[in-house]
């Protein structure tokens, strides 16, 4: 049986270092999401993303510039 697709946003990295930042950063902040594998629709550099809901994305934003994370791009897909 396949599970249902759902819009996701999901927020690439320059490192995995930077990814494994954002996941200690979340979880400090008690922000929504987890790391994930790329998907491979998507073409970065480290491997790793981080997958949230796509209402998440301001207040994701916010919280990247605050705390100078480094990010390569935003995309929102269905996974």
């Amino acid at each position: 049986m396949k599970r249902d697709r759902t819009l996701q946003l999901i927020l690439t990295f320059p490192s995995a270092v930077a990814a494994m930042d954002m996941e200690d950063m979340a979880r400090e902040l008690g922000l929504p999401g987890r790391l994930i594998p790329i998907p491979t629709a998507i073409t970065a550099g480290c491997g790793l993303a981080w997958k949230t809901e796509p209402e998440q994305r301001e207040a994701l934003e916010r919280v990247l510039w605050e705390h100078d994370m480094p990010f390569e791009a935003f995309y929102t897909m269905l996974l």
